[in-house]
């Protein structure tokens, strides 16, 4: 069974690109996503790379794409409460590719093949 998804304020994720370039484009950095199975998707951005974070269940440290071979880092974070946040750039991939990876995650429930990412477990 494919798990479905909804994003953090219960909407349908049928068109989860669209969905999240709206969000940013209403000035929202921080969107979560979540599948029937219990598990959480993770996405902040600001607006030129994102931190996409998958995890399998709230208690769960999960894992994040990388950027292997970025250097320095991005500020401009924005969490909802927020909190104003800046990360390396490893640990974030440009925005496009963050779209992608969502993409693939909401649709096939993995990650993309291609796609890099650390274990944070």
């Amino acid at each position: 069974m494919i798990e479905s998804w909804v994003v953090d304020d219960g909407s349908d994720v049928q068109v989860v690109l669209e969905t999240l370039r709206a969000k940013i484009g209403e000035g929202q950095l921080e969107t979560w996503l979540a599948s029937s199975s219990g598990r959480k998707l993770a996405f902040v951005t600001n607006a030129e790379r994102a931190l996409v974070v998958l995890m399998d269940g709230e208690d769960d440290a999960g894992e994040h794409a990388v950027d292997p071979g970025a250097e320095g880092s991005s500020g401009g974070f924005v969490l909802s409460n927020g909190q104003y946040d800046e990360y390396p750039d490893v640990d974030t991939v440009p925005l496009e590719e963050a779209f992608r990876i969502v993409d693939h995650i909401v649709s096939r429930g993995t990650w993309p093949a291609d796609a890099r990412w650390a274990v944070d477990r």
